[in-house]
């Protein structure tokens, strides 16, 4: 029931079309949100666009695998790189599957399409410093028995959740971590962690461009543990039904990249901090897209991130004030009411995000779905503590003077809870700003889109010119919001603010 009203409320709010129908004017290209997910997205854009004259939509850095597959599943997106490990692995669950036929027949199954390796293999890898390895005699994975007690480290997300990842291959070669000692990292931050000497141990991908940098040794896979990865374009079947000629041009690419030319296009992103646009142009030896100006980037996620918490807002308002009305005059309904909205703020915010994509596809609709039901939970429950906290003597002289139910309500209940429910509205207000950020993830834009781009890059600068505007919005908000309190809040209530 909750899961129908969820999709229901949701559906009657934004007039939602089917996920499947968000790609049909566009090739919808995405992407895994660290380096190498960005410029392979990049390239596979680019080579789209060169032999085609349909418009080709970016949603680059949307997440984990399991939003991308969710994604493309939905229809969402169109076609994403990814590797054979992981769509066995992960996906397919079936590690058995080795070879490309067999795991092109399993994909197909599911009306996918997977094209053939491009030509580079880019696998797990666990590496220490250098200095680290001398001192404790390390070569291979096997050597870490003899410091496992002692060794701090720090593993990405998938790794320490994947099959294929952190506890399959500490099973695999006996090894028992304490821990106390191990972290888990976004993947771009584990190398400034074991540079600063934080941690001692690391997860990385083969193709890392920092591994020389950071002067790591990569511990040799002494049992074979971890599965080839090697990068493929993985489609819709659809897709590569209605667009036979931008599929071929993707399939051109198969064996074109070398690990060497993976490892130095990733250098160039992450050392030499050059655009992704520009990397993949080179990498085809085309004339890059004419990049935007950071002054026309920051108005263009501006723009974005104000649509999403405006409409979050306005949902907040048009339905979560008078589900709070209804929470006070219905006990039972009341009840039902505060839990459910209490209950959405439980759900992690990618979680939800997760859930929403099958529903509406990828870009704003998710956004703002989840923004909209995150954005209840404050306007609910200050609306019903504000109208609940009312002495009843006040209604009662109201009834007395002869005013109906609606002159009561608009003009003794609400004034004397506006304190409390411009609160809540506030509160809603700043706190979707924050949360929006996540948008990124799904394709929405808004200023999480350089801030996603900046981790995976370990870029401050880039970071900042989503989360300082994010800020400057959030400290924007809360002084209109302290003018609205002078217009809307009656003189001898403003103290109570």
């Amino acid at each position: 029931m909750k899961r129908a009203l969820l999709a229901g409320c949701v559906a009657a709010m934004f007039g939602l079309v089917p996920a499947g129908a968000v790609a049909a004017d566009a090739i919808v290209v995405g992407s895994k949100a660290f380096t190498e997910g960005y410029v392979l997205g990049e390239i596979a854009a680019q080579t789209i666009e060169s032999a085609s004259t349909v418009p080709v939509s970016r949603k680059l850095g949307m997440g984990s695998t399991g939003i991308l597959f969710a994604a493309l599943n939905s229809g969402a997106i169109d076609v994403y790189s990814d590797y054979t490990g992981t769509l066995t692995e992960a996906i397919l669950k079936r590690p058995e599957l080795k070879s490309i036929d067999d795991i092109q027949q399993a994909l197909l199954a599911m009306d996918l399409v997977m094209s053939g390796p491009l030509g580079f293999d880019d696998t797990y890898a666990l590496a220490v410093k250098e200095s680290f390895a001398e001192q404790h005699q390390l070569h291979s994975i096997s050597d870490l028995a003899g410091v496992e007690t002692k060794i701090r480290a720090a593993f990405s997300y998938e790794f320490m959740d994947r099959k294929d990842g952190f506890q399959g291959m500490a099973a695999s070669y006996h090894l028992h971590f304490a821990p106390q000692n191990v972290n888990r990292m976004e993947h771009s931050l584990t190398y400034q962690a074991i540079d600063d000497g934080a941690v001692d141990l690391i997860d990385l991908y083969s193709t890392d461009a920092k591994i020389e940098k950071s002067q790591l040794r990569v511990l040799k896979d002494d049992h074979g543990y971890f599965p080839v990865y090697q990068a493929v374009w993985v489609a819709r079947k659809d897709f590569t039904e209605r667009h036979p000629r931008e599929w071929q041009a993707l399939l051109n690419l198969q064996g074109s990249i070398s690990e060497r030319a993976m490892i130095d296009m990733n250098a160039q992103a992450d050392i030499q901090h050059l655009s992704f646009a520009k990397i993949a142009a080179r990498h085809l030896g085309s004339e890059a897209p004419r990049s935007q100006s950071l002054k026309s980037n920051i108005l263009q996620r501006t723009r974005e991130h104000l649509w999403l918490v405006g409409i979050a807002l306005l949902f907040s308002v048009v339905i979560g004030i008078p589900l709070g009305l209804v929470a006070v005059r219905f006990h039972a309904a009341g009840q039902a009411i505060l839990i459910f909205s209490a209950l959405i703020q439980t759900v992690p915010s990618l979680a939800l995000l997760c859930f929403l994509i099958p529903l509406f596809g990828v870009g704003m609709k998710p956004a703002l779905a989840a923004l909209c039901l995150y954005s209840l939970l404050p306007v609910v429950l200050n609306t019903f503590t504000g109208i609940r906290s009312i002495d009843p003597k006040h209604v009662e002289n109201a009834r007395a003077f002869g005013m109906t139910g609606r002159q009561i309500l608009l003009r003794i209940v609400l004034p004397l809870a506006s304190p409390t429910v411009l609160a809540g509205i506030k509160t809603a207000t700043i706190v979707s700003i924050g949360t929006a950020t996540l948008a990124a993830l799904v394709g929405a834009g808004g200023y999480g889109a350089p801030i996603v781009s900046g981790l995976s890059l370990n870029d401050v600068p880039t970071i900042l010119t989503g989360a300082i505007p994010a800020a400057l919005m959030a400290l924007i908000a809360y002084g209109v919001f302290e003018l609205l309190g002078l217009v809307l809040i009656p003189a001898g209530l403003r103290k109570q603010t």
